[in-house]
């Protein structure tokens, strides 16, 4: 084989591969069109929840709702409330009403396993509140938590949640936290450092949605 048919085999493979990455990077970055109200033609993005979502163990500005505004450039309204259950999000959720909804992060659970709701009960009410959001238009972003120190009873439940509505899914938003006190406030909430964590977890997958 000649130098200039070394060359040209040379160029064709590197081109190849760049091709290739780059037809790989358009469906590993676009947006997942199967996703219930894709694209949402709404203006408002809303966190719903509990104490995570309020940022409970954070100062004003660090919880990891406002970081995900900073990180998007959107204003993200924060509707948690420390405490909260499923059933108590279900029962507020016409709070919804003044919004126009794009997109509504939901973070309910954590409450339901340490009140030992039972696990049909906690999961029933979540399909309610993702079914009540839906019919409103919006995209629902799904994050878990974990359901147990040692055994996980809330994972499946989870994705198995997301796969029937076709929601976007962040699991457990905690995973690797819990036992690091550099992440924690206290036992159940994270600090400003564990926050930050969690946002840039949900980050991508939102930003996704979003366009």
């Amino acid at each position: 084989m000649t130098e200039r048919m070394m060359l040209k085999k040379y160029i064709f493979v590197v081109v190849a591969v760049f091709v290739i990455a780059l037809i790989a990077g358009y469906f590993w970055l676009r947006p997942d069109t199967s996703i219930t109200n894709y694209p949402s033609s709404g203006a408002n993005i809303i966190a719903f929840g509990d104490s995570l979502v309020r940022g409970v163990g954070a100062s004003e500005g660090h919880n990891f709702v406002d970081l995900l505004s900073e990180k998007t450039g959107r204003s993200i309204a924060n509707l948690g409330v420390a405490g909260d259950t499923t059933a108590d999000g279900l029962a507020r959720v016409n709070e919804l009403d003044k919004y126009q909804l794009k997109v509504v992060l939901v973070l309910l659970g954590g409450n339901d396993h340490l009140k030992k709701v039972p696990i049909d009960e906690t999961f029933d009410n979540l399909a309610r509140l993702i079914e009540n959001i839906q019919s409103r238009g919006a995209i629902v972003l799904l994050l878990g938590v974990r359901g147990g120190l040692f055994a996980d009873r809330f994972a499946d439940r989870y994705e198995a949640l997301s796969k029937k509505y076709h929601t976007a899914y962040v699991p457990d938003i905690l995973d690797g936290l819990f036992a690091h006190p550099e992440y924690m406030s206290d036992e159940i909430h994270p600090n400003e450092k564990g926050y930050a964590k969690i946002a840039e977890r949900i980050y991508p997958v939102l930003e996704n949605i979003l366009q």
